[in-house]
């Protein structure tokens, strides 16, 4: 039903910056958006969300260094990443906590992912 649509990534070099987003369907029944990156051979990370209300988290290795905000009439989630390090190297993942109406509780919904690739 709630699909998403990510873009942004890219390659970039070691210090530069990028700028990632996630169009949410329809975020009616949905509370949040969050980011995620997954590294080759890695376990999958929290980065950094933000709710209905505004409400902001960010992992305390990007604190500083990333942005998250929202354009609620675009149903658009924006992630603006600077200083970035080569570990930074990962699969993209946004994540959005919606409400399934027949159980009612919340369900994640998975984009498919973008590649984020920072460079020595």
């Amino acid at each position: 039903q709630v699909r998403l649509e990510e873009s942004g990534g890219g390659s970039v070099p070691a210090g530069g910056s990028l700028i990632l987003s996630c169009t949410i369907s329809d975020r009616t029944y949905c509370n949040s958006l969050s980011w995620y990156r997954q590294a080759p051979g890695k376990e999958r990370d929290f980065v950094s969300s933000i709710d209905r209300v505004g409400s902001i988290a960010y992992a305390d290795s990007v604190k500083g260094r990333f942005n998250i905000f929202k354009d609620n009439a675009k149903n658009t989630v924006y992630l603006q990443m600077h200083s970035l390090k080569p570990e930074a190297t990962a699969m993209s993942c946004w994540k959005a906590d919606c409400l399934d109406l027949l159980y009612d509780n919340y369900v994640p919904v998975w984009g498919q992912g973008t590649q984020v690739t920072v460079s020595s």
